[in-house]
């Protein structure tokens, strides 16, 4: 009988493990994104500067402006990540919460909710900042299609004037 009791206790720890380890594996791939867009505003910050320093024509002007575009959409999807990482943090803590608590509840008999309270809330976190997510890839796919539809029109451009 003690057996059974324990094999039990056990199982219903393992369930949140499985969502701590796809909560811990967003929080690499998130990082991973937020430091892709860390080095990619630090890219346009330079660029940036570098068209400072040249004669001042309209094609500048313009690339000069689709460059500080270009970094108000990252600073927004970097506040996106932030957000995200957050909830994937929440997430995991609670998750990490409703594991320790399992046996704590099977040992003292009481407060039986709490682990079912901890793995709602880490769910309804984990789905928000899945949410943050997928605002943030549509904004970079649309970033991306802005990008190419300008280095068209200056390729465009190019050619017209040859």
């Amino acid at each position: 009988m003690a057996e059974n009791a324990a094999l039990s206790l056990l199982s219903a720890m393992i369930t949140p493990a499985v969502l701590i380890s796809a909560s811990g594996m967003l929080i690499l791939s998130t990082a991973s994104r937020l430091a892709r867009i860390v080095d990619r505003v630090r890219t346009l910050a330079r660029q940036i500067e570098e068209t400072g320093q040249g004669p001042d024509d309209e094609l500048l002007a313009e690339r000069r402006a689709e460059l500080e575009r270009q970094i108000g959409t990252h600073t927004t999807r970097g506040k996106l990540i932030q957000a995200s990482l957050t909830s994937l943090y929440v997430s995991l803590a609670l998750f990490v919460a409703a594991t320790v608590v399992i046996p704590l509840v099977a040992l003292a008999g009481a407060l039986a909710y709490l682990p079912v309270a901890f793995g709602v809330l880490g769910t309804l976190s984990l789905f928000l900042g899945t949410l943050f997510l997928i605002r943030e890839t549509g904004m970079a796919l649309t970033s991306i299609g802005e990008e190419m539809a300008f280095a068209r029109r200056i390729a465009d451009r190019s050619r017209r004037a040859r």
